[in-house]
């Protein structure tokens, strides 16, 4: 309530007095500050017609910019001309070489005179229409007529074949899985399969020591395949490559991504080109994978099943991830193939592919609804998926990828066996419920913290038995890197039962000071062991797998199997 004796007769309060003085000086104030205010204003809307008008341009200025507009298509015009003649002069040379090389006893005048010819002809086709080729989308190819051809080649000219399986490789900073996916692939062939196959490798690198290195590791551990034309391994030369820091950026993307990803096009369109003239179909893979069983047999059956009833198709999807297990025929790949090199630089491969189908069947006159059947009616997926990506370390630096194919289904991270009666030790702590009599049981797999040098797995036989053969795998599905490296296995026999010296077993291991175990195999770089021993050598009592070096990773033991010799000696 407002005290009334505040406005008594009389003398004003300093109050009141104060309030009139200031109610008397608000407008002043208020005024001074929308004439601030309106001051601010047309200073900083000067400032942006300044900064954003472009001034007015006299004629010898406008003249200057257009003719350094033109001066910059004749550059391009004539940087054209000139890849042209390279590119004319390299095929010149090119088959110049090609006589002189399958023609050793030529003489000056018939060289005179196919020099001619061929000189005559190149004058000739200069009046004919010429479409693009790759020069014209890589240029610099055009300098070296070599830069076409791989650098790095190991093939027995396998062709005519049903299937070819590409796979690209790169170095990565962390594990590799190339060797696990070719043996997972080759293992889930069928015989005829395998002789009906051609799997093309390529090392998309440029370090020759590190292309050699992983050649060496493929030679190694696929010599028969390789012998029987199975597999291919193809590098390609560095002046295929543009110079990638010089790319234009694109999508937005860091220039780390647009390299890579510009690189990764141009891998696949290399690999394409090498591999479209060698069978009827074409499937692109990567190198971390994993396959069902009988994967080629259902890939062809779908895609012959389709041809035969008419249906029309451009690529068969056997996996929902990325580039991997599309299948493709070999007479559809130069689309493919001139696509990524027209546009390699644009976009990620897999949406070149998705642009490549809606470019084929999408009109412009129809909604997003129609555009995606028509593309469905070309890019069929299949389910169940046949393959799996296993890999969790992207060739992107720094990108952790760890997707699955949802629709793939469960896969096997263990396969048990019955074991003869045994009492297993390590030294290796365990994680979880994953122990090492649970997996030689057959309930699980083995999984242990990292092993260091000298740690081991021993299978003590309650009874000596004779063995037929033994496997030991390592690693699984869902982590492939946690594998056995440099790791021995060891045998302990009975002395009653086996004849001194032990024939065609040198090796021994002095472990412990104990001179009775001898080395009777070692895990391969695929993480495996696998011996055959029979009756003749005798009765084992142990058998001790041995760690040399410290690992970076855990261990799995995925399999164990101990097969006894029921034969009779």
């Amino acid at each position: 309530m407002v005290n009334k004796s505040f406005y008594t007769n009389g003398d004003e309060s300093d109050s009141a007095m104060a309030i009139k003085s200031s109610s008397k000086s608000f407008p002043v104030a208020a005024k001074r500050y929308h004439l601030t205010a309106w001051f601010i204003f047309m200073v900083v809307v000067t400032f942006i017609l300044i900064i954003y008008t472009e001034p007015e341009l006299s004629d010898a200025e406008h003249h200057l910019i257009t003719r350094m507009g033109e001066l910059h298509v004749k550059e391009k015009y004539l940087d054209y001309q000139y890849h042209s003649l390279e590119e004319q002069t390299t095929n010149m040379l090119s088959k110049l070489n090609y006589i002189l090389t399958t023609n050793p006893n030529i003489t000056t005048a018939q060289i005179q005179n196919m020099l001619k010819n061929i000189t005559d002809e190149y004058s000739q086709s200069k009046f004919s229409l010429k479409p693009p080729s790759i020069f014209d989308f890589l240029p610099h190819l055009s300098i070296n007529f070599s830069s076409l051809q791989p650098f790095y080649r190991i093939s027995k000219g396998r062709q005519g074949v049903t299937t070819v399986l590409g796979i690209p490789t790169v170095r990565r900073s962390a594990q590799s899985y190339l060797l696990s996916t070719l043996n997972d692939l080759i293992y889930k062939m069928s015989v005829n399969e395998r002789n009906d196959t051609l799997i093309v490798v390529l090392i998309a690198e440029t370090d020759e020591t590190y292309v050699t290195q992983v050649a060496n590791e493929i030679l190694s551990q696929f010599k028969e395949e390789i012998e029987s034309g199975l597999i291919d391994i193809i590098s390609p030369p560095s002046s295929f490559y543009p110079d990638f820091d010089k790319l234009p950026t694109t999508l937005s993307d860091p220039m780390e991504r647009v390299r890579w990803r510009s690189k990764q096009s141009l891998d696949f369109a290399f690999l394409m080109m090498y591999a479209y003239r060698k069978g009827m179909f074409y499937v692109q893979l990567e190198d971390d994978i994993l396959a069902k069983k009988n994967y080629l047999s259902i890939m062809k059956e779908v895609a012959f099943s389709k041809i035969a009833t008419k249906q029309p198709w451009f690529v068969l999807d056997f996996c929902q991830l990325g580039f991997i297990g599309k299948m493709f025929r070999c007479v559809d790949l130069p689309w493919v193939i001139q696509f990524f090199l027209m546009f390699f630089n644009d976009k990620p491969v897999d949406w070149l592919l998705d642009g490549l189908i809606q470019t084929k069947v999408c009109s412009l006159e129809k909604d997003n609804k129609d555009c995606k059947r028509q593309k469905e009616r070309l890019w069929v997926h299949n389910k169940p998926s046949l393959f799996q990506h296993i890999g969790t370390t992207s060739s992107l630096k720094g990108k952790v990828q760890k997707l699955k194919d949802k629709h793939f289904g469960k896969v096997a991270l263990f396969y048990p066996h019955l074991n003869p009666s045994a009492r297993v030790l390590s030294s290796i702590s365990v994680y979880k419920r994953h122990t090492l009599k649970r997996a030689y049981d057959g309930e699980t797999f083995f999984w242990g913290l990292m092993p260091r040098a000298n740690d081991w797995i021993s299978f003590e036989f309650h009874q000596p038995v004779y063995i037929k053969r033994f496997k030991f795998k390592s690693g699984n599905a869902e982590s492939p890197s946690d594998k056995l490296y440099n790791t021995s296995v060891l045998a302990w026999f009975d002395s009653a039962t086996t004849s001194s010296p032990l024939p065609f077993l040198k090796s021994k291991y002095h472990y412990q000071k104990n001179d009775s175990y001898v080395v009777v195999g070692s895990f391969d770089s695929l993480g495996v062991a696998v011996g055959n021993l029979g009756k003749r050598l005798g009765a084992v009592k142990e058998l001790r797998l041995v760690i040399h070096n410290d690992s970076q990773n855990w261990v799995i033991l995925s399999e164990i199997m101990i097969e006894i010799d029921t034969s009779k000696r």
